[in-house]
């Protein structure tokens, strides 16, 4: 039996805070929030908290997809020159400095009587706020500097004050100047005073659900443990860890009469009194599956060669009680060889055999390089990274249609994509010289950083597996979101909860015969899911056959063009090729999360428009997005720019309009191949919000590529055409508009903005969704036209005219 540690008191005496420690929570006063600081001065050693710090950037960073933190880097500056400018980061010039930089305009006046000077700051924006704001600093004798606030209510003599020493007319013409600007200056100024907001609020929860530390007074139980290093992965060693509990010593959980043993699993591994990497698992056991044995629970880290420090703390959820373990950890190199455990059970050896044994072929590894342009269509080369002396042969598979093998590398291949930048799914397969597939790797094309998928690598259909297999993922998670679990399931019963990479997970299988599957299923923060799922030692004729689920979002409008409500399924038909099609599920999205994106043209001919447009976009947003919705925000003049990507921060969506100068020719049918692209991957109800003057000046694409890339990605489309275009352009605007299920608006007064942005949020809070499958399972390719007819003659729905299956 390896060694194992208990928990003492002592563990959970916390060690006091560093002098540098100190200091950092100093600097960063103007950001951290009071929960954080909590949290921060409540962990127990030094490693922790230097990995607070660590995580507490990274949740500000405002580009996670990049290698640089630019806010770190800005803030950190700025720190320096507080220090340099006002001695002492407690003036309030120096917080409000350090958060957003530089003012427009300073201006300092000398006073007499209690303060010895004033300062009037003015700015037109920064970082964290787009609007303008006054901000009055006032200066006692021997005191550092104080922001005056301009609701001090009852502070007569403190306002008469600001007023003789900054001059009470200056004081008036500055207030009525932002006045002037529609912007309210008590909320101009409560929002830079109020510290800006991590990206994911809930990133301390998690960081805290990552302890080792036990609860006081503590339930225990025993566990043995062991380690095995069956392999590496790239230049890391696979550490494999085995604990074994004795069904004796934990409770059983009952749920609706299903009863189970419930483990949580957290695990820090510390390298020279730095946290090197920190993990947790949930483990649940069918009681049936095991009677009378000890149950195992089965972890993998890759990890560099070393000695490190590991700390195991193991729960039992449904007794509340704890194993914990605190021992020295050598990592070996390995040269892809299995390397036989310190300590482990034979019993418990051989249930996990070939889970073990899978690991040997982690060297072995493809992965396809992503193409660098956005859209691809046409002739497109791919290019692989193949690793490993197994690999005999390369295929190359496109939408599950094999294309060709390549037998000696460079494994690369150019591939006719076809005019249109359509979806597509690329595999390439490692295979050996006996026909074994040994590594894969697949990528999705043309479908934009919004995507969230899962896909099991392993196991794979086809292989027999008897007592135990590998179950590994590869998870794709949209642009700026982070992934909150994955689960995987061995039929019905959830096996294993992973919260970080690497998710591989050992997966002991029942006896051979039976006909079981594995599924794995991926959640976002915000309750998204995706899954996969894998039938292994199934018979030959079983076929796994794709059921293509059609999703019409329906919007039904009366005779004056609004929105209805409170009809039923049996109102509807829905018509597929003039084919009469069965309504497997109806309701209203009302309560639906949307998920939006405002298409916003800044060409030089927008110019005249500009603000007007802009304001109204912003009252959009605001009026309209709930916290489950989601709002893009794209510009284009020659080209698109994704200039906030899907978020439900009205700040950084505020942002992404700030600042637009009207310049350049319009590239109209480019951006809206852009926006479909953008939002071709994103599930549930999408819509997109063209706001243009309807000219296309600079496009590749013409109109029929586009209108044809709209059809295929099912997105609904609507045109707002300002003033100018003659009847071809309203005609070609109306045509993407109703071919999407959305409308065409053109006004003639720019007064009308508000009232169109209206009508929209109220037809997308208004939709019913009609679900279907095809009874078409025979042409794979053609368009098919759908039509919606309704009971009531007076109504009018308005839907996809069709959809590429």
């Amino acid at each position: 039996m390896a060694l194992c540690l208990l928990a003492t008191p002592g563990l959970a005496t916390k060690a006091p805070l560093n002098e540098r420690h100190e200091a950092w929570l100093v600097e960063v006063d103007p950001l951290i929030l009071s929960s954080e600081k909590r949290v921060f001065r409540g962990l127990a050693t030094d490693y922790q908290r230097d990995a607070f710090i660590d995580r507490f950037w990274r949740e500000r960073d405002p580009h996670p997809e990049t290698a640089r933190n630019e806010l770190k880097e800005r803030y950190t500056r700025r720190v320096l020159q507080a220090r340099a400018l006002y001695g002492n980061l407690g003036d309030d010039r120096a917080r409000i400095y350090m958060v957003h930089g530089d003012p427009a305009v300073r201006e300092e006046i000398r006073c007499s009587g209690s303060y010895s000077s004033a300062e009037i700051w003015f700015y037109s924006g920064s970082e964290h706020v787009s609007y303008e704001v006054l901000l009055i600093f006032l200066t006692p004798r021997d005191k550092p500097a104080f922001l005056w606030h301009p609701s001090v209510g009852n502070a007569e003599i403190q306002i008469s004050q600001a007023s003789r020493c900054i001059g009470g007319e200056k004081l008036q013409v500055a207030a009525s100047s932002i006045r002037g600007r529609g912007v309210d200056w008590q909320l101009a100024f409560q929002g830079m005073v109020s510290k800006p907001r991590p990206r994911n609020q809930e990133w301390l929860a998690t960081f805290q659900a990552f302890t080792t530390a036990l609860p006081e007074d503590a339930d225990t139980f025993d566990a043995d443990i062991a380690f095995s290093h069956p392999g590496r992965y790239q230049h890391r060693t696979v550490m494999q860890g085995m604990l074994t509990v004795p069904v004796e010593a934990i409770a059983v959980g009952d749920s609706l009469g299903f009863r189970s043993y419930n483990f949580e699993l957290t695990g820090e591994v510390i390298r020279e009194d730095k946290l090197f990497e920190n993990f947790r698992y949930k483990f649940s056991f069918p009681v049936d599956d095991y009677l009378g044995i000890e149950i195992p629970l089965a972890f993998q880290r890759y990890l560099r060669p070393g000695e490190y420090r590991l700390i195991l703390r193991l729960e039992d959820l449904n007794g509340e009680s704890y194993f914990r373990y605190e021992n020295q950890l050598v990592v070996p190199a390995v040269e892809n060889r299995f390397t036989p455990p310190t300590v482990l059970d034979s019993t418990t050896a051989k249930l996990f055999a070939e889970a073990t044994a899978a690991v040997e072929r982690g060297d072995t590894s493809i992965r396809i390089v992503p193409p660098r342009s956005l859209l691809q269509r046409g002739l497109v080369r791919f290019d692989t990274l193949a690793v490993g002396e197994e690999i005999a042969k390369v295929a190359f598979i496109l939408d599950d249609r094999r294309l060709l093998t390549k037998t000696r590398p460079p494994y690369n291949v150019e591939i006719d994509l076809g005019e249109f930048p359509e979806p597509h799914a690329l595999r390439v397969e490692a295979i050996d010289s006996a026909g074994e597939v040994v590594a894969a790797d697949e990528i999705q094309l043309n479908a934009a950083g919004e995507r969230f998928a899962v896909k099991l690598l392993e196991p794979r259909a086809g292989v027999t597996y008897s007592r135990s297999l590998l179950a590994r993922a590869r998870i794709e998670v949209p642009r700026g979101q982070g992934l909150e679990r994955l689960e995987y399931y061995l039929n019905d019963n959830l096996i294993a909860t992973l919260y970080q990479p690497p998710f591989a997970q050992p997966i002991a299988l029942p006896p051979v015969g039976e006909l079981i599957y594995v599924r794995a299923v991926a959640y976002l923060g915000d309750g998204r899911a995706a899954e996969d799922l894998v039938f292994i030692n199934a018979p030959d004729h079983l076929e796994q056959i794709d059921v293509q689920m059609v999703e019409l979002y329906t919007t039904v409008l009366d005779p004056a063009g609004r929105p209805v409500l409170g009809l039923e399924s049996a109102d509807f038909e829905v018509f597929e090729d003039k084919e009469r099609q069965e309504l497997l599920k109806f309701e209203t999205v009302e309560d639906q999360a949307i998920h939006v994106g405002i298409l916003f043209d800044n060409s030089a001919s927008m110019g005249p428009l500009l603000d007007y447009t802009r304001v109204a976009a912003l009252r959009f947003f605001q009026e309209a997005l709930t916290p489950r919705d989601r709002a893009a925000v794209i510009t284009f003049n020659r080209l698109p720019r994704l200039a906030v990507g899907l978020t439900n921060d009205l700040r950084r969506l505020g942002g992404g309009l700030a600042g637009l100068t009207a310049e350049g020719e319009t590239a109209l049918y480019d951006s809206v191949m852009f926006g479909l692209y953008y939002f071709a991957s994103v599930r549930g109800q999408r819509a997109l919000l063209l706001l243009s003057d309807g000219r296309d000046e600079a496009s590749r694409f013409d109109f029929e590529e586009t209108l044809d890339y709209a059809r295929r990605a099912g997105v609904t489309l609507y045109a707002i055409g300002l003033f100018r275009g003659g009847a071809d352009v309203r005609a070609k605007l109306e045509q993407l508009a109703d071919e999407t299920g959305g409308r065409a608006f053109f006004l003639d007064d720019l007064a009308q903005l508000s009232e169109v942005y209206s009508l929209i949020q109220q037809e997308l809070r208004s939709q019913y969704l009609l679900t279907y499958q095809s009874s078409n399972q025979e042409d794979p390719e053609s368009f098919r036209e759908i039509e919606v007819k309704l009971a009531h003659k007076d109504l009018t729905p308005r839907t996809l005219s069709g959809y590429y299956p």
